[in-house]
């Protein structure tokens, strides 16, 4: 929660939100950071805090900070839904596609979704966010889910024609702002996300509807393939991909334009809830040119 001091984490009982730090005695837990590397022993002092009645706050949507604020990074699949990747006029893959997000193109749960000044192609992806808990290196998919700490709602905002210039995806995936996450972090022992309902909805219209049970790689396959190559860290994210049913794929494309109101919900996860803004930045103005040798430019 975005605070007069800060950030500060905040969990939610059945009557409001708490401030952890508070409430625990110990000012640590006020970092979602700090909780993740502590791990089981941080989550139970938690706990009991809100079970001994600690006092709460009221909360406006437009407190809630990304549920990640500072993550390391978001290792993120593509094409992970086969009808996605039949619309986008490619084969269903054999193999993981992966790229990585940066913190900066992270977003509020209810703020701003920034529509690059660079892109006239901006579109949206609702997604399970997987937020990592105890992580580590080649962590076997049988045993993949222990090194979770949660899960979170997310929207993987996507400067389309930045991501389909070149064979990599990672300019399109990463303008600041573009990727909300949220509303909070549900704990991995709250919720079974083999078979929960996603749904995206653009201005109150039903656009992307499907089961993540229809992942071509789910959860714990994917944990697995990220750890055979990287040490996942307490606090990174693996976002899942997103179903069928976005914007450059329908006839004619449909685009993200400022006032546009994108909603994500993830049964039993939650719902985030963001209004696209242009991007306040005299980027309109300029133009990246590739070398001479190569004769493309955007």
């Amino acid at each position: 929660m975005i605070t007069s001091e800060g950030p500060r984490l905040h969990a939610r009982n059945g009557t409001g939100y708490v401030d952890v730090g508070r409430a625990t005695g110990d000012e640590r837990l006020s970092r979602l950071a700090d909780v993740l590397e502590s791990g089981q022993q941080a989550l139970d002092a938690i706990r009991r805090a809100i079970a001994d009645g600690a006092e709460t706050v009221a909360v406006d949507e437009e407190m809630l900070g990304p549920a990640v604020p500072a993550a390391r990074r978001v290792l993120c699949l593509g094409l992970n839904y086969r009808e996605h990747a039949l619309e986008g006029g490619r084969d269903v893959p054999t193999w993981p596609e992966s790229f990585v997000r940066g913190a900066d193109s992270l977003a509020p749960p209810f703020g701003d979704l920034v529509k690059p000044a660079l892109s006239e192609r901006f579109d949206y992806e609702g997604e399970l966010g997987v937020v990592i808990g105890s992580g580590g290196r080649y962590i076997r998919a049988a045993d993949a889910l222990a090194a979770v700490a949660g899960y979170v709602v997310l929207n993987d905002g996507s400067a389309r024609e930045w991501q389909r210039a070149g064979t990599q995806w990672t300019a399109g995936k990463n303008f600041d702002g573009t990727m909300p996450i949220g509303p909070e972090l549900v704990t991995a022992d709250e919720v079974d996300i083999s078979d929960l309902a996603i749904e995206t909805r653009l201005n109150g219209e039903v656009m992307q509807s499907a089961r993540t049970s229809q992942m071509i790689v789910d959860v714990p396959s994917a944990i697995e393939y990220f750890s055979s190559f990287t040490t996942l860290r307490p606090g990174d994210v693996i976002a899942t991909g997103t179903p069928g049913g976005v914007g450059f794929a329908r006839t004619p494309p449909v685009w993200l334009q400022p006032g546009d109101l994108v909603e994500v919900t993830i049964e039993e996860i939650g719902t985030i809830r963001n209004r696209v803004v242009a991007e306040a930045s005299d980027g309109a103005e300029w133009r990246w040119t590739a070398p001479v040798s190569q004769g493309a430019s955007l």
